[in-house]
């Protein structure tokens, strides 16, 4: 089992996170939606008021150097019905050769303990259906996977139309 640090993603990272997620797109099949650079992630990672957090998983790769091989991203939302705040996990991934390892889990769990140390009545994440490993690593965490809720999404043009 390779050990991995967790810490919170700096503006160092952004290059790194960029990657990862274009590794998440990939695995998606989804990376003809991909518009991100190192630079507009760190704005809004690192700007003035971030609208989402990063952490990191770093293992050893060399004598004297870390390999960054897996992340979480996350942000505050907030749920009326218990009246706190909530974390809300947008991506978790782990590079392929790095999973299984407890480097998932242990990203999980660092930002399901932020979100107690934050008094957030929630942690949430959404899973596409067709993902049963990423299922069955949920539920062996303890979430439940909601079968009544659907995501409803508007973006580019039809954002534009629905905004006006």
């Amino acid at each position: 089992m390779t050990a991995a640090r967790i810490r919170s993603a700096e503006p160092r990272d952004a290059a790194d996170l960029v990657a990862l997620i274009a590794a998440l797109a990939d695995y998606e099949k989804l990376t003809h939606l991909l518009e991100l650079t190192p630079e507009k992630l760190a704005a809004q990672l690192f700007g003035e008021r971030p609208p989402a957090e990063a952490v990191v998983a770093e293992v050893e790769h060399a004598p004297g150097g870390a390999k960054t091989v897996g992340f979480a991203l996350y942000f505050t939302n907030f749920s009326t019905f218990l009246a706190k705040p909530g974390l809300y996990l947008e991506d978790l991934f782990v590079l392929p050769d790095y999973r299984g390892q407890g480097i998932g889990r242990a990203l999980l769990s660092h930002v399901g303990a932020l979100a107690v140390r934050r008094g957030c009545g929630r942690f949430e994440w959404s899973v596409l259906d067709w993902n049963q490993p990423a299922i069955d690593f949920y539920r062996a965490m303890g979430a439940s996977v909601l079968p009544d809720w659907r995501i409803c999404r508007v973006t580019g043009e039809a954002l534009e139309k629905f905004g006006r």
